[in-house]
């Protein structure tokens, strides 16, 4: 069966949206008269800000996943060491995608986009000081959790964007949102990359010479281009309801093996690529951007496929290729075989920037659908998908900061894997036996039961 949600009653833009302000205090993007003449180019123009600071954001947030290529034996620190360094930025990235996601109602959408823009200028500003050989190790873990300040910004940018875009768009726009965020995890590997082949490993500093304006220039245009919804302003209530949404622990779970993978693994492939296979750190830089990068580039198309054929069905057989992947990454490790390695670690982030994509897609078109059933019970329309929207916007900045636990997962299970064996297949294992349990989930809750969104058609 097909639900269709009704259409609100078509409506001229109200003389109360405030195109050239900064709070919009008329915003209703499912009403299809309101999007074509003013909604549609004022969330675009919020929509190219938000992914110009995410993208930094998340270059910032992945720095140790280059840094470590350039910490040779002066510095000393070992592989175990490197591990909880990145471990580190990944943990604190985490934990602040939950104030990052009340942030947005705290304070607006644009005005926290240019605040956590500008924050990133603390750990960059600092790693300028301090990361050299000599620095103790002590110094270095701090400067990991600075880092993690790049982690929040993509919770507060996805529950922002979210809240911009009709249902129907909602897929391709937060599959941009995020990927062009994602992408910056590439970004700054691919640079690091140029730094190690022209100016050595000894020129970190050069990184931080290119993202310290960077920071400066993107807060400056999301100042300049975003716009803050008065509707969202201190609604702290929309992510208690969240969380006390059996879909919101759900779909955490489920993030976790697509953005957790994505991230976890964007951090250790360097890492595992030098303790594996004795890549040096030119030859590890050279392969560790693709990976990245393709996942980031993926990641729109994951929204857009579950805009046609639904978010769950994309998910359910994304996870079975990334459980296909890992034991293909299994295989390579035993024989020996970088070329099969690389294949199936490159798969891994593909099917994981697909997943991002569907799960994401997924998140808002649940709360859609209860909305529909909160119609059909004689809730008033535009209530209903009010609330659909605010309670979807803060759970996805929740289930963000959930999934992004993820990261610091893989990384902790590579560290004790090659302490304890000198090997990363243990590791993959442990990988592969959640992948497995994830399609187990996805099947029995979303596509068995018919919970998906293939029940909401806009």
């Amino acid at each position: 069966m097909t639900l269709t949600a009704p259409d609100p009653t078509p409506a001229a833009p109200s003389p109360n949206t405030r195109l050239g302000g900064r709070w919009l205090t008329d915003w209703r993007p499912e009403d299809p008269t309101f999007w074509s003449s003013t909604g549609r180019a004022v969330a675009g123009r919020n929509l190219w800000a938000s992914i110009a600071v995410e993208h930094v954001g998340f270059s910032v947030w992945s720095l140790f996943s280059v840094f470590v290529l350039f910490m040779g034996p002066e510095y000393g620190v070992d592989a175990a060491g490197k591990f909880l360094l990145t471990s580190t930025a990944a943990l604190v990235g985490a934990v602040l995608r939950v104030p990052y996601t009340f942030a947005v109602a705290r304070f607006g959408g644009r005005n926290w986009t240019i605040i956590s823009g500008l924050l990133l200028l603390i750990p960059t500003v600092t790693a300028a000081f301090v990361l050299q050989p000599g620095t103790p190790f002590g110094v270095f873990v701090l400067l990991a959790a600075l880092v993690g300040l790049g982690g929040g910004n993509f919770a507060s940018s996805m529950a922002n964007i979210n809240t911009f875009y009709p249902e129907g768009k909602k897929g391709l726009a937060l599959g941009l949102n995020a990927g062009g965020g994602n992408i910056g995890v590439a970004v700054v590997q691919l640079l690091g990359l140029l730094v190690i082949a022209t100016a050595g490993v000894s020129s970190p500093k050069l990184l931080l010479a290119i993202y310290i304006p960077l920071i400066v220039i993107v807060s400056l245009y999301a100042a300049l281009a975003m716009d803050n919804i008065a509707s969202v302003r201190n609604d702290t209530g929309a992510a208690k309801l969240a969380l006390r949404d059996r879909d919101n622990a759900i779909m955490s779970f489920l993030y976790i093996g697509t953005f957790g993978s994505f991230i976890g693994y964007s951090f250790a492939f360097g890492l595992v690529l030098q303790s594996t296979f004795g890549r040096t750190p030119l030859q590890a830089a050279a392969v560790t951007f693709i990976g990245p990068l393709i996942g980031s580039l993926i990641r729109p198309v994951g929204g857009w496929l579950s805009d046609r054929v639904g978010g769950a069905v994309v998910t359910l057989w994304n996870f079975v290729a990334m459980a296909v992947c890992t034991l293909i990454c299994i295989l390579a490790s035993n024989a020996g075989s970088l070329p099969l390695f690389v294949a199936g670690f490159v798969g891994l982030f593909f099917f994981a920037g697909i997943g991002n994509g569907s799960t994401y897609k997924m998140i808002p078109a649940i709360f859609q659908r209860k909305a529909q059933v909160a119609i059909a019970a004689g809730t008033p329309s535009e209530e209903a998908l009010l609330n659909a929207r605010r309670i979807s916007g803060a759970a996805i900045g929740l289930i963000s900061a959930v999934g992004a636990l993820g990261g610091l997962l893989i990384n902790l299970a590579f560290r004790q894997s090659f302490a304890d064996t000198k090997s990363g297949t243990p590791a993959f294992w442990v990988f592969l036996a959640f992948y497995v349990v994830c399609v187990g989930v996805t099947y029995l809750v979303y596509v068995r039961s018919n919970r998906s969104d293939e029940l909401v058609t806009v």
